[in-house]
């Protein structure tokens, strides 16, 4: 920890090659995805035209690619929903589950919390009730 201090406040570590090459858990998932060679996975890759070109041909493009856009919402049903139920189970699998002991905790402070703005929200519709009836009698 003393080491990262120093280097971020200008000194030198005795020892810049191995501090360098330890990497440190930042407590996040690794943003690593599987890239494919698919057609679909350049579309949404900008590119910048700085040759002379015509307009013409980027007009195809953008033709092309909503084609593909729009055919990709088409198709058999069954399918998009078994390809969508897999990747809800994918993304089940990736949540970190409580254990009982924090679930029973979690479900008290909500029912606590719950029972306490209900008799707050209460208190406070029974006072006005009072105050109305008082005033207009």
């Amino acid at each position: 920890m003393s080491d990262e201090r120093d280097i971020r406040h200008g000194a030198h570590a005795a020892d810049d090659e191995d501090t360098a090459a330890v990497s440190r858990p930042s407590g996040k998932r690794s943003t690593r995805r599987a890239r494919t060679g698919s057609s679909s996975d350049t579309g949404s890759v900008a590119t910048i035209d700085r040759g002379g070109s015509s307009d013409s041909a980027s007009r195809k493009a953008s033709k092309s690619a909503g084609k593909k856009t729009a055919e990709r919402g088409r198709g058999n049903p069954f399918k998009r929903l078994v390809k969508f139920l897999r990747e809800v189970i994918a993304e089940l699998r990736k949540v970190i589950w409580p254990n009982r002991k924090q679930m029973v905790t979690y479900t008290s402070v909500v029912l606590v919390f719950v029972i306490f703005m209900v008799a707050f929200i209460s208190g406070l519709d029974l006072a006005f009730i009072k105050g109305v009836n008082w005033l207009f009698g």
